[in-house]
């Protein structure tokens, strides 16, 4: 997205301006990719 000459090198954020939080749902988090425990490793490593 080319922005005009005038604007100079300033994003346009005028979307983000007028954009209405309250519309958004609020979500809980759930991790997905958990990390695995040391024990796991291990386990793996003497497979």
């Amino acid at each position: 997205v080319l922005a005009p000459a005038d604007m100079g090198d300033k994003p346009d954020v005028s979307e983000v301006e007028s954009f209405d939080k309250s519309k958004l749902k609020k979500t809980e988090t759930q991790e997905k990719n958990t990390l695995p425990t040391k024990e796991t490793i291990e386990q793996e490593k003497s497979a």
